[in-house]
């Protein structure tokens, strides 16, 4: 089938996927699964083959080299990880802003348990995607009216599971060459394995293949200058990862007791005051300049709630079962990836006790 009647065939299921969820939500769903349909039809309009880039005059000496290093990642994905050989990343799109999605989490007041929200295509995961920030913020505020915890996160990139092509794009495209990389083997995991309802298990899933993943592209084509900013880049977000665990680990037993809600409030206060101070001891030691300082200060400070720290599991609870399976398979990629989409398949009672099974 030409390329073109792909993606018109595919247009048209996500549309109907997205009609029928709105009627079956009724009128206040409407706006919301409309702005997603315009969003990803945007990311289409806008996507131009890297090719065509490649040998225009418009772009810069710099988004040039780039586009091409990421081709050369693109084809070492399916090459030597054994992630999908299609036309994904092949094309690149300039949105004219920061992020392409803004993800909106949620959170009781005084539990860690993430709000989900039902998708016809995802299922349900821990977040709404809004591809306006303000839309993202009036929903936020909404949220924090009822009472709810919330935390507004931007996003550089996203994956459609394979539905559509997923370009790449201007929100992630000035970032270092190996946080590029990074990003791709990420992605394209997606649309390997995916679980309806399981946000835990296909974004650990996803963590474990870019970890594999970058460990061999920097071996292979980083130089020692760009491996050593990488590492120094990893292990601050390993550092700031493990503050944050650490904060939730602190809420949990103050959230399960059986004290009044003042008193929870008030262990809610200390225990995330315990974590900014913790935060303040281990960023001392980075050696950072200015502009870095505040700009870690700044992310670590935004929505430092129930909201943030929730979100924070979702992306770190399974790697390391998944790490020891991706062991257990003696590095082969491929039939890595067939042990997880045999997991897949698994009721998440089964698959959750068959991954911590794994020695």
């Amino acid at each position: 089938m030409p390329a073109a009647h792909i993606t018109q065939a595919r247009c048209a299921r996500a549309a109907a996927a997205l009609c029928a969820a709105a009627l079956l939500s009724g009128c206040s769903a409407v706006s919301y699964y409309w702005q997603a349909f315009n969003g990803q039809m945007e990311l289409g309009r806008r996507a131009q083959p890297v090719e065509q880039v490649l040998a225009g005059s418009d772009a810069s000496a710099d988004l040039k080299r780039k586009l091409a290093y990421a081709q050369r990642a693109r084809d070492f994905a399916s090459a030597e990880l054994g992630l999908p050989d299609n036309q994904s990343y092949r094309r690149y799109a300039d949105v004219q802003r920061p992020y392409v999605v803004w993800n909106v989490f949620s959170a009781p007041e005084l539990a860690l348990t993430l709000n989900t929200h039902c998708f016809p295509v995802a299922g349900c995961v821990p977040y709404r995607g809004y591809f306006a920030e303000d839309a993202a913020q009036r929903e936020a505020t909404a949220l924090r009216a009822a009472g709810d915890d919330v935390y507004v996160g931007g996003v550089p990139a996203y994956s459609t599971l394979g539905w559509f092509d997923d370009p790449l794009l201007n929100t992630f495209m000035h970032s270092p060459d190996l946080e590029i990389a990074r990003l791709i083997f990420h992605e394209l995991s997606h649309q390997v394995a995916y679980v309806k309802d399981d946000a835990t298990f296909n974004e650990s899933y996803a963590v474990a293949v870019e970890e594999e993943g970058m460990r061999r592209w920097a071996a292979a084509y980083a130089t020692p200058e760009q491996r050593a900013q990488y590492e120094r880049l990893r292990a601050r977000q390993h550092a700031l990862v493990a503050l944050l665990l650490r904060g939730r680990a602190r809420l949990d037993p103050v959230y399960a007791g059986d004290a009044g809600a003042a008193e929870k409030r008030a262990g809610k206060t200390a225990a995330i005051n315990a974590l900014k101070a913790d935060y303040a001891a281990v960023s001392a030691g980075w050696g950072l300049t200015e502009p870095e300082r505040q700009r870690y200060d700044e992310w670590f400070a935004r929505d430092l709630n129930n909201a943030r720290l929730g979100s924070v599991a979702v992306y770190t609870d399974l790697v390391p079962a998944f790490t020891r399976l991706l062991a257990r398979e003696r590095g082969n990629m491929p039939a890595f990836h067939a042990r997880v989409q045999e997991l897949a398949a698994l009721p998440r009672a089964e698959r959750r006790s068959r991954l911590a099974a794994i020695p």
